[in-house]
């Protein structure tokens, strides 16, 4: 007999993981499904904002604009230096930790809230029942009282501008970056 939920949030973004903290914390037995993979090729929460959205892109625009204050207006606070240079990879792992970070923290409040993180691909098969195929293994179905859907964004690739690794990226590509490209559109 498949386990048996009050409620399953498929999606662990911002959106998932908080309501699956809100239904535990009144008193539902609850299950959030995610399938996201991080950069280890491991199971990670947090949707897309964590991994490759709002937060990766906000620690790389820190870090560019300390860059770009260091080096262009440090006079105005009475700071000289002699040359400042930007090392891409080393601001990419900074990003890369921070993520892995607060990644990390959502499944440690998932687990402080006693909700069953399950990681695969979540959908809706019959009344009342959600099947979760894993990564790797069999799919597993479970029941519930209740489903919220919260799958969040990806994005989609034009079929006149295909993606391609150097020319044509989306945005997660462009997290990646190991140098600074001298033309963007």
């Amino acid at each position: 007999m498949a386990e048996k939920f009050d409620v399953i949030v498929i999606g662990a973004g911002p959106a998932g993981y908080v309501a699956a903290i809100r239904c535990a914390q009144l008193g539902m037995k609850t299950a959030c499904i995610d399938e996201w993979v991080g950069k280890q090729g491991k199971p990670s929460l947090g949707g897309t904002c964590l991994n490759v959205g709002c937060i990766p892109s906000k620690a790389l625009l820190e870090s560019s604009e300390l860059f770009e204050t260091m080096r262009d207006h440090n006079q105005l606070h009475g700071i000289m230096h002699k040359g400042v240079t930007a090392d891409v990879p080393a601001m990419v792992a900074r990003k890369d930790k921070i993520v892995t970070e607060l990644t990390g923290g959502i499944g440690q409040l998932l687990k402080a809230n006693k909700i069953t993180a399950l990681h695969g691909h979540g959908k809706l098969v019959a009344e009342k029942q959600v099947e979760v195929t894993p990564l790797e293994g069999e799919a597993a179905t479970y029941e519930t009282e209740h489903v919220i859907i919260a799958t969040g964004s990806t994005p989609i690739e034009i079929s006149a501008a295909p993606m391609h690794e150097e020319l044509i990226v989306d945005s997660s590509g462009a997290l990646d970056w190991t140098s600074t490209p001298n033309r963007l559109g």
